[in-house]
Formats: structure tokens, sequence, C-alpha cells
């Protein structure tokens, strides 16, 4: 209940989206779709499956929502229980394909994600379960850094189920929700070691079919894995109930050819990663509409919205390298997965985003937080004596060949009488240099130091953020006596 006496689900409603192929809680007086922004029409609210689409008349449709509700009661169940080697002890999530399970393999003693299929779809669609295994069976013979691994499929007491690897981490969306816009350097970082992740299943002839950043994974670490190689959402719009195959994918990451009829090509797996970099760079998408066959007619007709013009701190050659990967013919993008990892390591080197080098550098340590601060990164060092530091990291304003990655930490303010002590200071100091920055619009004395930010590592980054915050203490304790920096 809310304050004026009114049940949360008095004020939501359950809307469907048919770019985003799914069906989110809105309020009741909105009308936009909560993740992409497009404006939702009537004809929008259609009763349709959220993961397995298909056109339904009226009495199936009713009759889906019943079932699903009676999916959703029978697999949660199954929580607490054992189903084959496995035993079920959470849902990470559910859709209309069906739930996933955080499950222990007894047998091996670990975790391991358990994907459950909708007994209901898989009895309703002949040719889904096999599909399903088929694909799996592919799926399971990708091995790469960037990849969920897919360790086992199988059935068991009318189940049928892939147990994959868990991922102890987040969704590429899950960051976009909650954070907003990701930085240039890290969204194109993520990005490209994507590509490398689907460059080896195009190696092997396997096309993803629904890149998203729902299934993409991001560790601790920062490591981005492709998850659900093979199980694309099969949607079949109003015109097309009959056609045998439809559409496949999620509309809102779907290449132009897609509509037209065109079969997925890892070069629509392409076009789906640029859709992905250019909503990690904005938090919007290129292309949204109200309807299937508005958002096709808009995704085929309209020239790509210029990157540059919504986040000014994009660079041209990154913008460039964007229309590369949506160019609305598939012949003028990157063939596959492996043309676009060389397309975006020539736009940024092979240099790491700050975020994953921060989780490496100091996933040990204790006593180092840190925060991002529009493009820069503030990192609090509580020092052994009880002091504390803090310690910043940005980039320069060079072009990509020549950026660095600068750290540093304020000492005291540059006041006059303090230059010959900075000086003699200097001499001494073995790691970085005393150098004079405006911060907040003031002359402050800053213990600094700098590397390529194309080739800078982990423990690069760690070394110099202890060094750095320990002289820059030293110097402003001798300084000044304080603990304010």
């Amino acid at each position: 209940m809310n304050e004026t006496g009114q049940s949360n689900s008095d004020l939501l409603k359950s809307i469907y989206c048919p770019g985003c192929n799914g069906r989110f809680l809105q309020s009741k007086d909105s009308a936009g779709c909560p993740r992409c922004g497009a404006s939702l029409n009537s004809d929008s609210e259609i009763l349709l499956d959220e993961t397995l689409l298909i056109h339904f008349d009226q009495d199936d449709a009713n009759a889906s929502g019943h079932q699903k509700s009676h999916l959703r009661t029978e697999l949660e169940q199954l929580l607490g229980s054992e189903l084959h080697i496995y035993q079920l002890n959470s849902m990470l999530g559910s859709g209309g394909m069906g739930s996933v399970f955080l499950a222990h393999h007894q047998e091996l003693d670990r975790h391991c994600a358990l994907k459950l299929l909708s007994p209901q779809l898989s009895a309703k669609h002949s040719d889904y379960v096999d599909r399903f295994f088929q694909e799996g069976k592919a799926a399971a013979a990708l091995n790469h850094p960037n990849i969920v691994t897919t360790h086992a499929i199988g059935e068991a007491r009318g189940y049928h189920f892939l147990e994959m690897e868990y991922v102890r981490g987040r969704s590429l969306q899950y960051l976009i929700q909650h954070e907003g816009r990701l930085l240039p350097d890290r969204a194109v970082a993520l990005c490209t070691q994507v590509a490398v992740g689907l460059a080896s299943a195009h190696r092997t002839d396997i096309v993803h079919r629904d890149l998203k950043p729902d299934n993409i994974m991001i560790t601790h670490e920062g490591v981005p894995k492709i998850a659900d190689f093979g199980l694309a959402k099969r949607i079949l719009s109003q015109d097309e109930a009959q056609s045998e195959e439809g559409l496949m994918g999620t509309p809102n990451f779907m290449a132009p050819e897609l509509f037209a009829g065109s079969s997925a090509t890892p070069s629509s797996d392409v076009y789906a990663l640029g859709v992905c970099l250019y909503l990690t760079l904005t938090g919007k998408y290129p292309f949204v509409g109200s309807t299937i066959n508005e958002l096709m007619t808009t995704v085929t007709t309209q020239p790509l919205p210029n990157i540059r013009e919504i986040q000014e701190d994009i660079p041209l050659e990154l913008a460039e390298c964007i229309s590369l990967l949506l160019a609305k013919s598939p012949q003028n993008r990157p063939q596959d997965g492996i043309e676009a990892a060389q397309l975006l390591h020539a736009t940024i080197g092979d240099s790491r985003d700050i975020e994953s080098l921060l989780s490496e550098a100091f996933r040990d340590e204790q006593g180092i937080s840190w925060t991002r601060e529009n493009s820069s990164y503030r990192l609090h060092h509580n020092l052994p004596d009880g002091r504390s530091q803090t310690v910043f990291l940005e980039t320069s304003d060079h072009s990509v060949p020549e950026k660095l990655l600068l750290i540093y930490s304020t000492c005291c303010p540059a006041k006059e009488s303090f230059y010959e002590e900075v000086l003699r200071l200097n001499s001494e100091v073995p790691h970085g240099g005393i150098a004079i920055r405006e911060i907040d619009g003031k002359s402050m004395f800053v213990m600094i130091d700098t590397f390529p930010r194309s080739t800078v590592g982990a423990e690069e980054i760690r070394r110099s953020v202890l060094e750095v915050a320990f002289q820059a203490d030293t110097i402003e304790k001798r300084l000044t006596g304080l603990d304010k920096h």
C-alpha cells in the first residue's frame, strides 16, 4: 500500500514492447516503454509471450496467460528440490521460455546455472525441443573466455534442461539501467571483447541471432561473456502468422535484412553488436517504434542518428566505427565477429577499460574503494596509520594513440611558502613527481604519475595508486600537519 491507500498493483500495469520483445511493469499514467522509451499505443498491448512470441487468437491468448501462471507456480515448486544430479537452490530469472536456476551440481560439487524450458511450449511446438537440443549441442562446442560455457544438455522428469557456467556478476543491461551510459573507453573495450567472442563462434559457423545486453554477462573482474547462443526468440507478426520461420531475435537489435525475411548471418550479429555499443554509449536505441511494423520501417529507411550530436565526448573515429557496424546493407558491415573485432581494435587499440583494470588491481586489496565521477575515477585509500588519501584517475585529452592515464593525489594548497620545500621533496620522490594542478578552482600541489593509456596494466595501476597515495599523504603531513586530502 502507498500513502493514498492504493496497492502497488493499482498503480502499475503490464505493458508489452514489441521492440524489446518483452513485457514490463509500468506506472498506469505512463504509456512509454521503460527500457527503450518507445511510445506504445493501444495496439501494442497484445497478449504475447515475452520469450517465445507467436500470434495467438483471442482464445489462445487468454489460455496463454493461465498457462504462464501455471508454469511459474510449477517451476517455483521445484525450488529446494533435486532434478537429475542438480539441487535447485534459487531462481536467477524467468520468462515465457522457462526459468533459470542457480543449481548445485552434486556430483562435481560446483554451482551452475540450470535453464529449464517451459513444458507447455515444448509440448505445443514440436520443433522447439529438437531445435533447442541441436543448437545447444553446437553451443556446447564453444570454449572461449568471452562466451558462457555450456556444460550439458538433457531431460529429466519431463523437463528439458541446459546446464551452463554460472557467471558471478551482472548483465550489461543491468549496468546500463543502473549506471546510465558508460564512458567511451569502457563501452568500446567491453564490446570489443564481445566481438572477439562472436568471432570464435562465427569461425565454427554458429550465429547467435539474439545478441543484446541482456545476453551479455559481466563478471566481477569486468570480463564480458555472451550467453544464450542458439536460443534466439521466435516472433510471428500478425501478417506472418502462417510463416514457418517468422522473425528471429529481438526487434530493437535486428538488422534491416532480417525484417525482409533474410536468414540470420554473422553480419546480422555484427549489426546487433553495433546496437549494443550505441546503447551502451548513449543510453538510447538508434531506432525505436511503437509497433513491429513501425520499427521495421524506421530501421530499414531512416538514417542512423548522429551519435556525436547525442554525446559530444564520442571521438570521430568511434562514431565512424559505429556507422560501419550499423550499416543498413550487410555488404557494407564487417562480415563477422572477426572483422568487427579488428575494426574495434583499430579504433581503440588493445587498451582495457579502467573499470576492469581497477577491479583486477584491487581485487584483494583491503581499504580501497572507488566511484566514477563523469569521466574520472576517485579512489579512497585508508592508510595504515589511520590517515586516508583520495587518488584520482583520468585520461588525457590527446588522440587515441597518445592518450595518457593520469594518476594523482592532492598534497596541499600551492602556497609560495611551500615552494622551496616542495622542490627539495620532488628530488627525493622515487615514483612520479610533484606538480601543480587546478582543482575546484584552486592551485594545488599534487603527487602525479602517468602511463600510456593503451598499454597500462592492472599491476602498474595498483602500484602507482598505492605509491602516489603514500607520497601525497607524507607531503601533506610534512607541510601542513593535516589530513584533509
